[in-house]
């Protein structure tokens, strides 16, 4: 059974304020079918590309604080920008998706919408960041605050 998209106009009750207008125009410019999924414990969410018969597909668990549903969304659309880029020729956390997401995180960090706690831990990040957002220490002990 197919997953059940999420009415757009919910997504702002998941997102920080003052983000929802900037993942709205990647989600619509991209045609995202974006799932709200109930926790998964091994995952916080899945990225599936394109096909001749489907669009991008996201999913984000809903249990998560406002600004790790931002964050683990940036990395899933991460993924999505690097396969309209590059294809299925890069590795999903190589080089190139690092950059990707890298340059997503800045977006959102010069707009000053995380706390100085969360904006420290991504700065860091940023340096080399990792498949997950919970095998950064300092970022999951301040997202878990």
């Amino acid at each position: 059974m197919p997953k059940k998209e999420t009415p757009i106009d919910h997504l702002q009750r998941f997102l920080p304020p003052g983000t929802y207008e900037a993942v709205l125009q990647y989600l619509q410019f991209y045609k995202v079918h974006l799932t709200v999924a109930a926790e998964r414990k091994s995952i916080l969410g899945d990225y599936r590309h394109r096909t001749h018969f489907s669009n991008h597909r996201i999913s984000v668990n809903g249990n998560l604080n406002k600004f790790s549903f931002l964050i683990t969304l940036l990395h899933e659309l991460a993924h999505l920008l690097t396969f309209e880029q590059f294809g299925n020729k890069v590795l999903s956390h190589g080089r190139e998706w690092k950059m990707i997401y890298g340059k997503l995180l800045e977006q959102f960090l010069e707009n000053k919408i995380f706390p100085a706690d969360i904006e420290y831990e991504l700065l860091d990040s940023l340096k080399n960041p990792a498949a997950t957002s919970c095998a950064e220490d300092g970022l999951i002990r301040v997202l878990r605050k």
